[in-house]
């Protein structure tokens, strides 16, 4: 219940919306009750003076009740349009809020301390837990609201007439408007918890389906991932199947209630009647007013078992946001350093949970200008050396300096702004190449796109293309082969007049005369970069440039790379054997 209060503490920027949907709510629910009354009483009376002749007929005054009921009926129509305007613009403000409260924490998180999450679970949290929670204000707080005010009120009224209708009235609206929501939300909120977990983890199964339905395909393992759906699929079926019962018995178990306090007026008023302190008017408008009341309970049973979900939803979203980021983030950043030399000194990261070092007492120095290459098998803490420089993930242990400043004295934004990385698995998104080109340089014109799918050595298939910088690239890049869209990256990267260039196997996958067109071009771009190359390959490196070999996360050798192929150590071990295979 916490996260739902904490949730509702975030409407405080939306309370005068929430004050004016909770009135226009209960004005809705009071018209009603005020229609139905008045006419019970109005056409009874009418009924009345009818039988009395056509003296009583001359004095009774036909023209200020029926005004009362064209009143009451115009004021419920147009109270309950405006309050649906207003609850639902109060709902989508949170909503908007919240979703955007949610990404930006995400992009705080990421990549970091996302690397275990699933991506349909994250888009599930995204959109279907926030558009969930959008019901607790619609269908919980405000029903309830005008429910309870209006429920005093209305007992209040019947009190006038006869006290002991007042507290009949009062303790049937009680029951249908407590008891029976308390009574749905104990007996669905497992159900309610079991769909919300049923959803969102079939939402992350058909995402994840989709996404990798081509390797599904391949390995004929469509019909098991077919299987695990539809298993997920009988799940939700059987939770909400559960919930539409308890709905049922909720709106039966009001509606009997309401019956119940409708005869309750009746026998009520009869004495009354027959003791001359009630007419007979007044006795329909008891029996039809308590009719029109149920009208502001009714929908509460069915809110109330939705609310485990509802509390399901929240502690997900809210979990999400109270996660602590990879990286402490410093209020503003330094003046940009002139020299933009890298130190790193006995540099040690640690992943949360992890027991072993994936760096540890790493010792760098990079100048400006310089060509480094980082060797070392897959987990020697390449990608994380990447990831600490450009402040995904923070380090524990040393010291780390661009120009003499501390890298984590610099906002996260900042550093990214001095690096330009061509990453090994490049990220399409649906769209034209012009949108994806676009995020590197958003301010870029068409002649500075050519430019960069020049040096890139796409231009040429660009123009063959009928929508040339306006082609649509599919889903994830569907109609760019795997040489195509490292171009692309590698477009971007020359949209970036970065002082750090990061290039994460630059040729890996790529057939040999696409790999050294490609090194042609990344040799066009380096030049006045600090280039930062991870590695398997030796061919491409210079003698001069600055090799590093990395194992468990521990620098093993390092050097001039002449040097260190002339040594006996263990580069010069891998550039020896490097040199038999390509002789096979």
């Amino acid at each position: 219940m916490r996260d739902l209060i904490r949730l509702l503490r975030l409407y405080a920027p939306y309370r005068l919306w929430m004050a004016g949907g909770i009135g226009l709510g209960l004005l809705t629910v009071l018209a009603n009750f005020g229609l139905l009354a008045l006419s019970g009483w109005f056409l009874t009376s009418a009924g009345v003076v009818g039988l009395a002749g056509f003296a009583a007929q001359n004095a009774f005054n036909f023209f200020s009740p029926a005004a009362g009921v064209r009143f009451f009926a115009t004021v419920r129509v147009a109270a309950r349009y405006a309050g649906r305007l207003v609850d639902h613009e109060a709902t989508f403000r949170l909503l908007a809020g919240l979703r955007v409260t949610l990404f930006a924490r995400l992009e705080q998180l990421a990549p970091g301390s996302l690397d275990y999450e699933r991506g349909g679970d994250l888009l599930a949290r995204l959109v279907g837990d926030v558009d969930r929670l959008g019901d607790f204000f619609l269908r919980v707080v405000s029903p309830f609201a005008v429910a309870a005010i209006g429920a005093v009120a209305m007992a209040l009224i019947f009190a006038v007439f006869a006290p002991l209708a007042g507290w009949a009235l009062l303790i049937g609206l009680g029951v249908a408007g407590l008891v029976l929501p308390l009574a749905s939300l104990a007996w669905g909120r497992r159900a309610s918890i079991a769909a919300v977990e049923s959803q969102n983890a079939l939402r992350a199964d058909v995402v994840d389906m989709m996404q990798g339905m081509a390797e599904l395909l391949t390995y004929n393992a469509a019909r098991p991932m077919q299987a695990r759906i539809d298993a997920r699929s009988n799940d939700l079926r059987a939770s909400q199947r559960q919930l539409a019962t308890i709905a049922g018995f909720g709106a039966g178990g009001g509606q009997l209630i309401g019956n119940l306090t409708m005869a309750a007026m009746l026998l009520i008023g009869a004495p009354l009647l027959a003791a001359g302190h009630l007419s007979g008017p007044d006795v329909t408008l008891l029996a039809l007013g308590a009719m029109a009341a149920f009208e502001a309970v009714a929908p509460l049973p069915a809110a109330f078992q939705l609310l485990g979900g509802m509390r399901q939803s929240a502690r997900r979203v809210f979990e999400m946001i109270d996660r602590p980021p990879p990286v402490i983030e410093p209020a503003v950043s330094p003046h940009r350093p002139a020299r933009l030399d890298l130190v790193l000194r006995d540099i040690g990261v640690r992943y949360p949970g992890a027991g072993a070092w994936a760096l540890e007492a790493v010792d760098l120095t990079i100048e400006p200008g310089a060509r480094v290459t980082i060797l070392g098998r897959s987990g020697a803490g390449k990608t994380s050396l990447v990831n600490m420089l450009l402040r995904f993930i923070d380090y524990q242990a040393g010291s780390a300096q661009i120009g003499g400043v501390e890298l984590r004295d610099i906002r996260g934004d900042d550093v990214r702004s001095l690096f330009t990385v061509v990453a090994q698995r490049t990220q399409i998104f649906t769209g034209s190449l012009r949108d994806n080109l676009l995020i590197a340089r958003e301010d870029a014109d068409d002649a500075a796109l050519w430019r960069a799918l020049d040096m890139a050595q796409l231009a040429d298939f660009v123009r063959g293309e009928p929508g040339g910088l306006d082609m649509p690239v599919g889903e994830a890049g569907a109609t760019l082969s795997g040489g195509q869209a490292r171009r692309v990256a590698l477009a971007r990267a020359a949209l970036r007049d970065t002082p750090f260039l990061i290039l994460d196997e630059p040729t890996e996958g790529l057939d040999p005369i696409t790999a050294a067109a490609f090194g042609h071009a990344l040799a066009k771009m380096a030049r006045g970069r600090t280039v930062i190359t991870i590695t398997h390959r030796l061919d491409a490196i210079g003698a001069d440039d600055h090799v590093v070999l990395l194992k468990q996360g521990r620098v093993v050798e390092q050097g001039r790379f002449a040097d260190c192929r002339a040594a006996c150590g263990n580069i010069a071990r891998l550039a020896g054997l490097q040199a038999q295979l390509a002789r096979l």
